[in-house]
């Protein structure tokens, strides 16, 4: 997922560690507790503890089996450990090598990979023994990985004030008009299993609170959901042509014309300019945000063609840039769980899947004005559907109470 100046070997974090240590904790004479204060030999040697003499090579492989919060309370341990696992490369390391399996990512979590790279002696000279001013200087990839990890996430961002909370309550109490997003990509049509198909006859997932109404033009129609039992919300699909087109072309793996856009041409650096169809323009003006579904099956996507999609619509009926877009990175169905490990190993398990910050970075979600998230999801199971929903009235003001 990263390109060659971002891949990062075990063998250069170690070889870090190790040069720290030699660095600034060669007296074994002195014991450096949490107070910073030196506590000196008055007789016999004092002895470091068990974890603290296991080789570097070994403590950093300890370090790989911790979970984020776990490593960060062995750093409140002592001096020692509070130094060694702020080291930048390390959490580089881990941010390189777990990204892949988040399975999900959004505008405020995306972590920052464009920083330049850290050397070795950087990363030592950032956690010289007592000093903090190397870390403010330097790209802090802790912090990157600890906004960034699923795990960490809700505890990184700031909770919301007191005032806010009891705000939200009283909201709550005024009925609110039912929140309406577009639904269109290619995810909808190229896979083997119908996510919408199975959002339909879902009740255990997404009750169907209500029968399609209209059609627009024999394009698209819509549906409303119940979430969570209380939260009505309606979500109209748009397709790019009618079923039998669709069908046809996925069985005969052929490309259809597309009727929601129009290609314009392109602009100065060669990418497509598209415009929405008028219908699609009119749904534009209507709707409080907008489902991607994203085919994140390996090998597939067009990247400069979806890029423009999207911004096409996000940027049509002069709506403004609040409207939240969530992006369902979907494949059909889960790769079982024998295969998985028969074709990956234990560590770093490659998935048949697109990963979630690799498909925000593929889709240009980055560069956008407006709230995003991508979230990993199975058409089959629906898995991570309902994250991704939960995510999506959120931002439209709905106030979720005791759900995810």
């Amino acid at each position: 997922m990263a390109g060659k100046s971002q891949q990062l070997n075990e063998s250069v974090v170690i070889r870090s560690l190790r040069r720290f240590r030699d660095r600034y904790f060669t007296n074994r004479g002195t014991v450096l507790r949490d107070d910073s204060k030196p506590v000196e030999d008055s007789g016999e040697e004092p002895q470091p503890g068990f974890l603290d003499s296991l080789p570097v090579d070994v403590q950093f492989q300890i370090m790989t089996f911790l979970s984020p919060s776990d490593i960060c309370r062995l750093g409140a341990t002592s001096q020692y450990w509070r130094a060694m696992v702020r080291d930048p490369l390390l959490w580089r390391y881990f941010l390189l090598r777990d990204m892949p399996n988040w399975p999900s990512i959004d505008h405020l979590s995306m972590p920052q990979l464009d920083a330049p790279l850290i050397s070795e002696d950087e990363s030592v000279d950032d956690r010289e023994e007592g000093e903090d001013r190397g870390m403010e200087s330097k790209f802090d990839y802790m912090s990157e990985y600890l906004k960034g990890c699923p795990s960490c996430r809700q505890r990184w961002l700031p909770s919301r004030p007191a005032y806010e909370v009891v705000t939200s309550f009283l909201q709550s109490l005024v009925p609110s008009t039912e929140p309406r997003y577009a639904m269109f990509g290619p995810g909808m049509e190229q896979l083997d299993v119908s996510l919408v198909t199975r959002l339909m006859h879902a009740p255990d997932v997404l009750p169907v609170s209500g029968t399609p109404h209209r059609q627009i033009n024999g394009i698209g129609s819509g549906i409303s959901y119940l979430f969570n039992n209380q939260h009505k919300f309606n979500i109209l699909t748009l397709y790019s042509t009618n079923r039998a087109e669709r069908e046809r072309a996925r069985v005969q793996q052929q490309t259809i014309s597309n009727k929601l856009f129009t290609l314009e041409g392109k602009d100065d650096s060669g990418h497509p300019i598209y415009s929405p169809a008028p219908q699609v323009q009119q749904v534009c003006q209507v709707v409080d945000g907008f489902i991607y579904v994203a085919n994140a099956e390996p090998g597939k996507g067009e990247e400069e063609s979806e890029v423009a999609q999207i911004r096409a619509v996000l940027s049509s009926g002069g709506g403004t840039a609040s409207r939240p877009l969530l992006v369902l990175s979907c494949v059909s169905r889960e790769e079982s769980e024998a295969t998985t490990l028969q074709a990956t190993p234990r560590r770093n398990r490659a998935r048949c899947r697109t990963p979630c910050v690799d498909m925000a970075k593929r889709l240009g979600l980055p560069q956008l004005a407006n709230p995003w998230m991508v979230q990993d999801t199975v058409a089959e199971s629906l898995s991570g559907l309902l994250e991704g929903i939960s995510w999506l009235l959120r931002c439209s003001g709905v106030k979720l109470y005791g759900s995810m």
